[in-house]
C-alpha cells in the first residue's frame, strides 16, 4: 500500500484566496471521549486539515488535540459549523466553538444545513459575514445547500461561499448541485466520501484497488481528488487513517475517472435538505 509520509496533500484556493487542504480529516460520529486521540492520530499521520461541528459535541476533543500536537497554528486548517437550532444566535454559536477549539480564529465556519423551514439561514449568513469582516473566520460557507437555498442566499449575500459541504460519493454524485456551486466559485466538499462504506465493494473500485495495489478508500479518495472535490475521509483505526491520506499520492487517469464516475445511482444516505429539519440541540 502507498505509505501515508511520503503523500504531499494538494492545496484547493477558495474563491477568497484562502488555500484549503483538499484532503481532510472529518470527526462526524466520532464518540466525544474518543475523538482527542483520533484527532492526534491524523495530525500525527500528517493530515493539517481537520472537520467538526458544534452538532457532533466533540470540538473539545479537537481542540485538546491540537494543543497536545504542538503543531503550528498556521500550519493547521479546522472547520466548524453552526447548528441549525442556532442559526438566531450564529454570533454567541461563534464564540462557543472558538472556545471549545480553544482557537481564535476558525479557518473555515459553515451553517450546518438550510432547514428552510425555519426561514433563518439568510439571517445565519448575514452573522457569518459580520464573523468573517471581523476575522473570527478566515472564510465563511455552507453545508447540504440545493441549488434553491444557494438561489435565495445569493440574492442577498454580499459574500459568497467559499465552500458547499454536501453528501458525494460514487453512488451519489449530485452533479447538478456540484456544478451550480462551482459555477459561482464555491468550492464542493464531499461528506460521507465513501458512501459511508457503501462504494468500496464495486466491482470497479475492487478491480482498481488491484490494479493500483491500493485500498479501495484509496482508489475512491483518489476519485474525489482527482475531481476536484474537497473530501473528509472519518476513521478512527491508525492505519485506515494513514492509509486514507496515502490517498493523495495516488493518481488516476482519465478513464479510470470516468468508470468511477459511472457508478451514480442517486442513492443518497442521509437526510434531504429540502426538508430536513432537526435542531441538532
Amino acid at each position: 500500500m502507498s505509505n501515508a509520509q511520503n503523500s504531499t496533500v494538494p492545496g484547493l484556493v477558495l474563491n477568497n484566496s484562502v488555500t484549503i487542504p483538499q484532503l481532510g480529516f472529518g470527526v462526524f460520529q466520532v464518540p466525544p471521549a474518543e475523538t482527542q486521540k483520533a484527532v492526534e492520530d491524523a495530525l500525527e499521520a500528517g493530515y493539517r486539515h481537520i472537520d467538526t461541528a458544534a452538532a457532533y459535541r466533540n470540538e473539545s476533543g479537537v481542540g485538546a488535540a491540537i494543543k497536545a500536537s504542538g503543531i503550528a497554528r498556521e500550519e493547521l486548517f479546522i472547520t466548524t459549523k453552526l447548528r441549525n437550532g442556532e442559526q438566531g444566535r450564529a454570533a454567541a454559536a461563534f464564540n462557543h466553538s472558538r472556545r471549545e477549539l480553544g482557537l481564535d480564529v476558525i479557518d473555515l465556519y459553515l451553517i450546518h444545513w438550510p432547514v428552510p423551514s425555519q426561514g433563518l439561514f439568510v439571517d445565519a449568513w448575514k452573522a457569518l459575514e459580520k464573523i468573517h469582516a471581523d476575522g473570527g473566520a478566515r472564510a465563511i460557507g455552507v453545508s447540504n445547500f440545493l441549488p434553491e437555498h444557494l438561489d435565495t442566499l445569493l440574492e442577498f449575500a454580499d459574500v459568497v461561499p467559499a465552500v458547499n459541504q454536501i453528501e458525494l460519493h460514487p453512488t451519489f454524485q449530485q452533479r447538478e448541485l456540484a456544478a451550480k456551486s462551482r459555477s459561482h466559485g464555491i468550492a464542493v466538499e464531499a461528506y460521507s466520501p465513501l458512501g459511508q462504506g457503501a462504494d468500496l465493494g464495486s466491482p470497479k473500485v475492487t478491480e482498481l484497488a488491484e490494479t493500483h495495489d491500493a485500498t479501495p478508500a484509496q482508489i475512491v479518495l483518489a476519485w474525489h481528488l482527482g475531481t476536484g472535490n474537497i473530501v473528509i475521509p472519518k476513521s478512527v483505526h491508525p492505519e485506515r487513517i494513514r492509509q486514507n491520506l496515502a490517498a493523495a499520492s495516488l493518481q488516476l487517469t482519465q478513464d479510470e475517472l470516468a468508470a468511477i464516475s459511472a457508478l451514480d445511482a442517486g442513492a443518497r444516505l442521509g437526510a434531504d435538505p429540502a426538508v430536513a429539519s432537526f435542531s441538532q440541540m
